[in-house]
């Protein structure tokens, strides 16, 4: 490995521990970031866009002589946390995926379940559960449909179930081998339990933009996720952000820190409307 690349990831370990110590104590229940498609509007185009790709195939297998092939299953696992002993003890352990599997040409599926659980001085804080379900139709072309389901469990949020279900539109605005943009709206059904509030059963309008940029023939990665989930007819505010920062380290294992923050305008009694984490860890890919 240059002697460069191991500087920069010795400065990312220290800063990011020095970090982890001082903030890990918020956590957030986010959506992970998904899989992006894995070629841009590959070999399985329609008929009439066939002569079309043929001559771009022909022209990257000229620059590159190597054509991928098509994938169909994909996945990834991603772990990380912090400890710490003394005045503060606090544990923090989070484990979230990303799978997709691509049913036929039209469709695919796709999963991103999550798992967090920490305490602080001996106390359960976090223990978070997220699991969700989405089917796209049409994931190869720039304009998309998805349609999903999701459930959740939240002891930082005092929430004892929230299910939604959606359905709605996608549209990519950048879809390029090094740089991938793209932009959701949905329109969702939302029932939450809350332990003390009373429950909700609202519409929200979600709003999502997905980014992935990645430099220097796939080492460095660079993914973005925001949502923004404002209710109909009511003032019902959530919204969440991320930024990732993926090093490869080998082929299938990479180092990964991440900032996220999450709000949401309703809440229980005693907790905070907003939540900021940094976290660093490992990241198992396999494409």
């Amino acid at each position: 490995m240059p002697l460069s690349v191991k500087y920069l990831l010795l400065c990312l370990l220290t800063f990011s521990f020095l970090f982890s110590f001082s903030y890990t104590n918020a956590q957030i229940v986010e959506q992970p970031d998904p899989l992006r498609p894995s070629v841009p509007d590959s070999s399985k185009a329609s008929k009439r866009d066939s002569s079309k790709t043929a001559a771009n195939q022909l022209k990257a297998d000229t620059l590159k002589n190597v054509v991928p092939p098509p994938t169909i299953f994909r996945y990834r696992f991603t772990a990380d946390g912090t400890a710490t002993a003394g005045n503060v003890s606090r544990t923090l352990l989070q484990l979230t995926s990303a799978v997709d599997y691509q049913l036929s040409n039209y469709f695919k599926l796709s999963s991103n379940p999550s798992f967090v659980y920490g305490k602080q001085n001996g106390i359960l804080a976090e223990r978070e559960w997220f699991g969700d379900l989405r089917t796209t139709y049409r994931y190869e072309k720039r304009l998309y449909y998805l349609a999903f389901g999701s459930y959740e469990r939240s002891n930082l949020r005092q929430i004892n179930h929230r299910w939604t279900a959606a359905a709605g539109v996608g549209y990519k605005l950048l879809n390029h081998k090094r740089a991938y943009i793209s932009i959701t709206d949905v329109v969702m059904q939302e029932y939450t339990d809350f332990l003390e509030l009373n429950d909700i059963n609202i519409f929200r309008n979600s709003a999502r933009l997905f980014g992935e940029y990645t430099f220097d023939k796939d080492r460095f990665t660079i993914t973005h996720t925001a949502f923004y989930q404002p209710a109909l007819g009511q003032y019902n505010v959530r919204w969440n952000a991320s930024l990732s920062v993926q090093i490869k380290l080998t082929q299938v294992v990479s180092l990964r820190s991440t900032v996220a923050n999450a709000y949401e305008s309703l809440i229980v009694p005693g907790r905070q409307n907003n939540d900021f984490r940094f976290t660093l860890g490992l990241v198992y890919e396999k494409k």
